[in-house]
């Protein structure tokens, strides 16, 4: 269960730095618009600042998570999978909130969402075996 937990918080954190690109550093390009709906330039142009930062939250949980990966990989240390728990953890819930306030983004929060989820559900269940 441990491989399935660290290849699943792998999957979340890359998909989590495909985030933060988009919403970082593409925010204008047809990907990030495609996803998150900003559809004319001035809508572009109002939401960049909220969408730099927010992409680098979404950046700095794939760090964490891959942190934990490293240290679960070369150590017996509890710290990997606790730092698998929390960016994961805050990857789901950050899909959660999304979810339940926003109905016309329940898709996007759905595949943000999953993969972290089902790492949490691996973490936790390779602490217990």
């Amino acid at each position: 269960m441990v491989i399935a937990s660290v290849v699943i918080a792998a999957l979340a954190a890359l998909l989590h730095v495909y985030i933060f690109w988009m919403e970082s550093l593409a925010w204008d390009g047809p990907a990030a618009r495609k996803t998150f709906g900003p559809a004319s330039t001035a809508e572009v142009e109002t939401t960049r600042p909220f969408a730099y930062n927010q992409g680098f939250y979404n950046l700095f949980l794939a760090i964490a998570t891959i942190i934990g990966i490293v240290f679960v990989l070369v150590s017996t240390s509890e710290v990997g999978p606790a730092l698998i728990l929390v960016g994961t953890g805050s990857m789901f819930a950050a899909a959660l909130v999304l979810f339940v306030s926003s109905p016309d983004k329940r898709s996007a929060a759905i595949k943000q969402g999953t993969l972290p989820l089902l790492a949490v559900i691996a973490t936790i269940i390779s602490l217990t075996v």
